[in-house]
């Protein structure tokens, strides 16, 4: 999917810039690449780590290339979804009840038991520091909790367990350029299941209604947890915050995308549309912004 979103992404920037390279991460090669060409721009493309958890981040950083959305330390702890938790936590915003376990230190037996006895309702087990809800089961009996934390740490060194919350799920997409401005919010519907990585991906594996049919009070709530997600974990350019609404209205924050999906079935591209930018002019202003950040830091225009 990464491949597929850089794609639509060069297509894009070509409307607006004269030379557009597409890059694969692929270690000593890119280094070669990057150097011989020497971008004005790098615009990151990618889903999880290592493109999203501040690697290729700190690797533009060390060539000198300004690059799009976050930062090595923002990017970093918003993949560490207990990290990010955290820093949300610190600031007062709606999280979900969770614990850690890490992969070295854990009897899976025994904790399955314990956490079927903290979460009556169920619980979702996460991978800590992975995306596109790879590796996230839901849960509610001892024998399922156990099975998904191993399955869990098959794919990551620790698993966050959060209680399972009932809701309607819902995005709000933040986009930094003069000023953090949240974008219209989004109430995703998955097509029969939960969305996971193939609704997230697949064209008709999920519907998209913007503005997201909720409560006035509540739609206002998500925006404004959405601007204080992205600062808390001080992103720049743009993110997307995921949620769930409750009927009540009781808005509950999952987690922050720092490099959201750009694909023709991506959410982050859908609510700049619905406010009234087009995917040309979204991917040009953030280009410029990047290339902007860098000359007012060096005092000069790249070379």
């Amino acid at each position: 999917m990464s491949r597929k979103s850089a794609h639509e992404v060069a297509q894009a920037l070509r409307a607006s810039f004269a030379e557009v390279h597409e890059f694969e991460l692929d270690g000593q090669q890119l280094y070669q690449r990057l150097a011989q060409f020497r971008p004005d721009v790098v615009f990151p493309v990618l889903h999880g780590p290592p493109g999203e958890d501040g690697t290729l981040q700190g690797f533009l950083e060390v060539l000198g290339l300004p690059y799009v959305g976050s930062s090595v330390c923002a990017s970093a702890c918003a993949m560490n979804k207990y990290v990010a938790k955290q820093l949300y936590r610190a600031v007062g915003l709606p999280v979900a009840r969770d614990m850690l376990l890490p992969r070295h230190d854990t009897d899976v037996r025994q904790a399955a038991q314990h956490l079927f006895e903290q979460f009556p309702s169920g619980a979702v087990v996460k991978p800590v520091d992975q995306g596109s809800a790879i590796g996230v089961a839901f849960a509610t009996q001892p024998a399922e909790i156990e099975e998904a934390l191993r399955n869990c740490y098959g794919v990551s060194s620790a698993a966050l367990v959060e209680e399972r919350i009932n809701g309607r799920e819902i995005t709000a997409g933040v986009l930094e350029l003069d000023a953090m401005v949240p974008l219209p919010v989004i109430e995703i519907r998955p097509i029969g299941g939960w969305y996971d990585f193939e609704h997230r991906y697949a064209v008709g594996g999920s519907e998209h209604v913007i503005p997201a049919p909720i409560d006035a009070q509540a739609y206002a709530a998500v925006q404004d947890i959405a601007v204080r997600a992205h600062a808390a974990l001080g992103c720049r350019d743009l993110s997307r915050s995921d949620f769930l609404v409750g009927e009540d209205g009781t808005v509950t924050l999952l987690e922050t995308n720092t490099l959201p999906g750009m694909t023709a079935t991506s959410l982050y591209p859908d609510a700049a549309r619905a406010a009234g930018i087009s995917f040309e002019q979204l991917v040009r202003d953030l280009a410029l912004k990047a290339y902007g950040r860098w000359t007012s830091v060096s005092g000069s225009s790249l070379p």
